[in-house]
């Protein structure tokens, strides 16, 4: 079977991609490999990597595909806000143009990497049927992907959309801008960790492993299960407060618990249900934060992770590219003038 995975260079697709290959899937990447291809790098000779965007790729990669899993996007919150057109375009229309075009080259399961950002700001447990919430560019741009991509759905096109908890762990290409990440790094630099006030907050959290094994769970089920459902994707235990989530963390990995705040109070807060996940695909995460802390105190300590790369905090990766790309244009600009 032929899985095409966008943004599969990423920080949960390059964990995916090696999943599928050991399940014996034949892989596609397609990725703009704004962070390189180093997350790749060992694997590159059993997949196909196309370097390309959503918005604009050629549609004949599309051929003889039987799944495609569409996770390229501008990520995070505040990645999104540093250009929102720029965002509604690639995480909106560009993935509703994957998923159309999909449909029209005869792929049999579409898969919607979403998010439980979904849900804003909100009381209660809140589910797969609780009203959306969108806070953030990022938010709002998957709320109309949903809306616009789950119609597509019919007896030969399966579409499935996943909303993902706040994912952690390690990773081929590391993000140290997502909670539990960014607290052991914290830890490790500065062996304290940065609170976002006022740490009353909720927010629900899964494992890389655990997520890129959902979207394994997707493929290989019935289609009439899975087709144009949303599914949470996470565990119930696994909603956590910042604050005590920063403390466990702490204590996870046998360091001293120091903490210091920062910003204005956070906007985003829900709790999130897991039942329909558990119920209608099994599925159970293995992994905890504080196995997921652990390994990256590791790989820390190993070397494995590189503390002050600067791809691995996401905004401040796209304001260098930004700069790179002004600085290039103006280096044009006066090469033709001279």
């Amino acid at each position: 079977m032929k899985v095409l995975v966008t943004g599969g260079a990423g920080y949960i697709g390059s964990v995916l991609v090696r999943l599928l290959i050991e399940r014996g899937y034949d892989v596609i990447v397609l990725d703009r490999l704004f962070f390189g291809i180093d997350s790749l790098k060992e694997i590159e000779d059993r997949i196909k990597i196309v370097k390309d965007d959503v918005r604009w790729f050629d549609p004949s990669i599309l051929n003889g595909v039987d799944v495609v899993i569409d996770m390229a996007a501008l990520s995070n919150d505040p990645s999104g806000e540093l250009d929102p057109q720029k965002t509604l375009e690639i995480n909106y229309k560009g993935r509703v143009r994957v998923a159309k075009l999909a449909k029209k080259h005869g792929v049999k399961k579409y898969i919607l990497a979403s998010s439980c950002s979904v849900y804003g700001f909100q009381d209660g447990i809140l589910d797969e049927n609780s009203p959306v919430n969108p806070l953030t560019t990022y938010a709002k741009a998957n709320v109309l992907w949903e809306s616009e991509t789950l119609p597509l759905a019919d007896k030969t096109f399966c579409v499935t959309a996943l909303r993902q908890a706040t994912v952690y762990g390690f990773s081929y290409r590391m993000r140290f801008d997502l909670a539990i990440n960014g607290m052991v790094l914290g830890l490790f630099k500065n062996g304290k960790i940065s609170i976002m006030r006022d740490g009353t907050q909720w927010r629900p959290f899964v494992h890389v492993k655990d997520t890129s094994n959902a979207f394994i769970r997707v493929i290989e089920a019935e289609n009439d299960i899975v087709n144009g459902q949303i599914f949470n994707v996470g565990s119930n235990e696994q909603n956590f407060q910042i604050f005590p989530l920063a403390k466990l963390i702490a204590d996870s990995i046998g360091v001293e618990f120091n903490y210091e705040w920062y910003g204005s109070p956070d906007n985003r807060s829900y709790r999130v249900s897991f039942d329909k996940i558990r119920n209608v695909l099994k599925f159970s995460p293995k992994y905890t934060p504080k196995e997921g802390a652990r390994e990256i105190f590791r790989a820390l300590k190993e070397g494995k992770l590189i503390p002050d790369d600067p791809r691995t905090i996401t905004v401040k990766w796209y304001k260098n590219l930004i700069e790179m790309d002004k600085i290039l244009r103006e280096i044009k600009i006066n090469d033709v003038i001279l």
